[in-house]
């Protein structure tokens, strides 16, 4: 019942957090028998939360020890069967996790899931840190036939920030073929450390690998001027496979001629720097398809549906605002320079303050009005007039920037000809790199 209530909490607060949450390769997630998963770990206690609640199967995590210890989260990981790891930076000392693989390799002989992070930590490195043993020793243990090692890539656009996008990539199942088990009830050593290698591999298939970060700012840079120079709307999915070719290229033209790597990057930079000094992004850019008179109907058609929601909008944005404030300064103090825990302390603390606004609101309006008036404000106005702030601000900024590009367009069409002009021929540039690296 707890895990049932924990599920659909914070699968609600996921969605409201990220903007776009996309699950790719759910097909290749066996619908039952025993399965590990492995997944890269950019973003704190975010990453487990993702396959916990949106997972198509119910999943156990070897989480590390100190949670369990914690008076909420520890509450949390053990309704959802979760399993303690001791590390020695938790421990400060030698550790033993015999009984932690034990524990997994029950649940796997049962035919559960089981998930594990590899890496051990959680981390802002662009590329993966080098992987435990954990999963291949707890994977090849069980002696199991049929037993699957499913890798699964985490990605966000900017995995700090409220209302950005999230995908969760799943790769093709990695067989474990049973090795004979020794006295100590552990698989040989250079078979744990192949299927380690072989794992690692299944990972780096799924996950975004820029090598450093200025490389990543790069392949960000040009995968938003890309898809901003692109028809049709991108998913998050297709803008993540972009990328992984865009650093790949990178890496390929690196080596084979990098003097064109360096006019592309420059040539990128100064169109980056261009648009931010006009306030603009690469999708603001659209000459095109401007004409006034569907400028118009924009305009009115925007103004009309933010009209319709703004009162109720309002009243969200002040009754939210000091706990969406609080939220973020807490995060921000607690946090510190580590980004990978932003975005958890954020959620965790919306999670529990935007309730706690609304069990106020109800409160006041109960002791002012009726108990019954209370209870409709405490549990339905109040939130209802979260969302519809939510979304009016979001309108809002995209009405904003579209305005912006279109008074550009009015009164200095020449320089956003020009700048749309370069957009299409960075995209060609990158595009005629298609024979070193299809993109």
């Amino acid at each position: 019942m707890l895990r049932r209530v924990v599920e659909q909490v914070f699968g609600l607060a996921l969605r409201v957090f990220f903007r776009r949450i996309e699950l790719d390769g759910l097909e290749r997630v066996p619908a039952g028998g025993p399965v590990i998963f492995v997944l890269n770990h950019p973003n704190a206690l975010i990453d487990p939360a993702f396959l916990l609640c949106l997972s198509p199967r119910p999943v156990s995590f070897l989480a590390k020890a100190p949670l369990f210890r914690t008076p909420v989260l520890g509450l949390i990981v053990r309704a959802f069967d979760s399993i303690p790891v001791h590390r020695k930076q938790d421990e400060g000392g030698s550790v033993d996790n015999r009984d932690t693989f034990r524990k997994a390799r029950e649940l796997l002989l049962r035919g559960r899931a089981v998930a594990i992070f590899p890496e051990g930590t959680s981390h802002s490195d662009p590329q993966l840190k080098p992987l435990k043993t954990g999963a291949a020793r707890i994977a090849l243990g069980t002696g199991l036939e049929g037993l699957v090692v499913v890798p699964a890539g985490l990605y966000y656009t900017a995995k700090a920030r409220f209302r950005s996008d999230a995908l969760v990539c799943f790769g093709d199942p990695l067989p474990v073929a049973p090795v004979p088990i020794g006295e100590t009830g552990e698989p040989p050593a250079a078979a744990v450390a192949a299927l380690t290698h072989s794992i690692e591999a299944a990972l780096r298939a799924v996950t975004l690998q820029a090598g450093d970060v200025e490389v990543l700012r790069l392949v960000e840079r040009v995968g938003e001027i890309f898809a901003a120079a692109s028809d049709d709307a991108w998913t998050v999915a297709e803008a993540f496979d972009l990328r992984r070719k865009l650093v790949a290229g990178h890496a390929t033209l690196r080596t084979r001629d990098p003097a064109r790597l360096q006019r592309i990057v420059d040539r990128v930079r100064r169109y980056a720097r261009d648009l931010g000094e006009l306030g603009l992004g690469p999708d603001h850019l659209a000459p095109h398809h401007i004409t006034f008179a569907g400028s118009l109907r924009y305009a009115l058609r925007s103004a009309f549906t933010l009209g319709l929601v703004l009162p109720l909008a309002l009243a969200g944005t002040i009754l939210h605002y000091p706990s969406y404030r609080a939220s973020g300064l807490l995060a921000a103090r607690v946090a510190g320079e580590y980004e990978d825990m932003v975005a958890t302390v954020k959620l965790l603390a919306a999670t529990l303050l935007f309730p706690l606004t609304w069990l106020l609101a109800g409160l006041v309006v109960g002791h002012l009005a009726s108990p019954t008036a209370g209870l409709v404000v405490g549990l339905l106005a109040a939130p209802a007039a979260g969302y519809a702030a939510l979304h009016f601000w979001e309108r809002f900024a995209s009405v904003a920037a579209a305005a912006r590009g279109l008074l550009l367009f009015l009164t200095r069409k020449n320089l956003l000809a020009r700048l749309a002009a370069e957009r299409q021929a960075i995209r060609a540039e990158i595009v005629a790199l298609a024979d070193l690296v299809p993109v």
